[in-house]
């Protein structure tokens, strides 16, 4: 059926090229650095969306356009029910767009700030879960550097997604990974330490995720970035005397399996492979039916009140007020001549290209994939001194801020496996939760 037929209150042709006129927008539920996120509809299915749109001109200023890039290009490769997976991709004049799957049950990190820690029948199903969606990822030689409760969302059922791909990279297959990335609270301490990485450094963070989770505060910790440094590559893993009211030792087993600071023996790293048998065969999970789990068929143990908003409402408020200019449907220019473009923003319309999960197989840019470099922003150096994380008004560590710091010498390409180096990415602060 065509495309016109199907909304004949608007003149679209649904069976052309997906832009923002395929989509009604709805309430904005999320703000970040540069991007926003809205709830759409798709005007012809019905279906209901988030919708992460990112203002060029914003990208350009906080040189993360490579960081863009590598995020759609990342997305389109993954399909996964644990993950908050893409549908659709396109771009106007003035935006970048991706429609992703809706999350109503909102981010762990609101959830952990209402309830102060979560039961341990919970955090198991949860940690479940995202060791799932960790072993697919791995297996598509992808490293997420950012797992936090921030990044990990709950859909109306109660089930946990793992988003924002913004640091996420391939990780090469022939070397180990120097440039450090994601958020430190969360950093294994081979990032941390300047070691090399590759993608262990995930089953980290979600040890200090399902840590925090079950009792209220994480296990390293520090008022500055160099306290928090120290903690995390020396502190001896300490639980508090009141840890077997809240956890069985079969629970603190497993997090400290995962929160073991050799990455050769640490849980699940035994390879990309092999190494989620190690879950699987963890005491913790000795009643988990696996197969019912991936199939979503497992009833979680917690459900979130889809009743009530599960995030900030001035969200909403800052849109509609018109603090920013909010979103509109908008025609692209017919004609554009890249030749005239400055090279950031001739990056983002050539590189960040449509796409439609209805029309598009899924594919993978590894290992065939071209380098995404921020054009014009040449690294000054490998030897150069890293920036420092994010710092607040008062100089204290702010431990949850997404952070990208310069690659050292010698380190791999992020996209690419054949060697050569390219430009770090740029800093960018952290993104909305969706």
């Amino acid at each position: 059926m065509g495309g016109v037929l199907c909304c004949l209150s608007s003149p679209i042709d649904f069976d052309g090229e997906v832009d923002l006129y395929h989509f009604d927008l709805l309430r904005a539920v999320g703000k970040g650095a540069f991007g926003k996120v809205r709830i759409v509809e798709h005007k012809c299915t019905k279906k209901v969306y988030a919708l992460k749109y990112i203002e060029k001109a914003k990208c350009i200023k906080q040189k993360a356009v490579a960081n863009i890039i590598q995020e759609r290009r990342l997305l389109e490769e993954i399909d996964h029910p644990f993950v908050v997976n893409l549908r659709y991709a396109f771009q106007d004049d003035e935006n970048c767009f991706f429609v992703l799957d809706l999350m109503l049950g909102g981010d762990l990190r609101f959830h952990l700030d209402r309830l102060g820690r979560i039961q341990e029948k919970v955090v198991r199903f949860w940690a479940a879960e995202l060791s799932s969606a960790l072993s697919y990822l791995h297996k598509q030689r992808i490293v997420h550097r950012d797992l936090k409760p921030d990044n990990i969302l709950l859909d109306s059922a109660g089930h946990v997604h793992i988003t924002d791909f913004n640091v996420a990279i391939h990780y090469s297959e022939r070397r180990l990974h120097t440039s450090v990335a994601g958020s430190m609270a969360y950093m294994a301490p081979e990032i941390i330490g300047h070691k090399g990485y590759t993608w262990h450094v995930d089953w980290w963070s979600l040890g200090i995720v399902v840590w925090e989770l079950l009792f209220g505060r994480r296990p390293f910790d520090g008022r500055t970035s160099e306290k928090m440094k120290q903690s995390i590559v020396k502190d001896p893993l300490k639980f508090s005397s009141r840890a077997d009211s809240l956890c069985t030792a079969h629970g603190q087993d497993f997090v400290r399996k995962l929160l073991d600071r050799n990455p050769r023996t640490r849980m699940a790293c035994r390879g990309r492979t092999h190494g989620i048998q190690d879950v699987h065969e963890h005491p913790w999970f000795s009643e988990m039916d696996w197969d019912e789990l991936e199939s979503k068929n497992l009833q979680p143990p917690f459900v979130p009140d889809i009743s009530k908003a599960n995030f900030d409402v001035s969200h909403e408020l800052d849109e509609f007020l018109m603090v920013e200019k909010p979103l509109t449907h908008t025609k692209r220019k017919a004609r554009v001549d890249l030749e005239k473009m400055k090279p950031d923003l001739r990056q983002l319309v050539e590189q960040f290209t449509v796409y439609d999960f209805t029309k598009t197989k899924r594919m993978s840019y590894y290992p065939h994939n071209q380098p995404v470099v921020s054009a014009g922003h040449d690294d000054e150096g490998g030897d150069a001194e890293p920036a420092e994380a994010s710092q607040s008004a008062t100089a204290t560590i702010l431990p949850t801020a997404t952070i990208v710091e310069r690659s050292q010498a010698g380190s791999p390409d992020p996209g690419d496996c054949s060697g050569r180096e390219t430009p770090a990415m740029p800093p960018l602060p952290a993104e909305s939760p969706i």
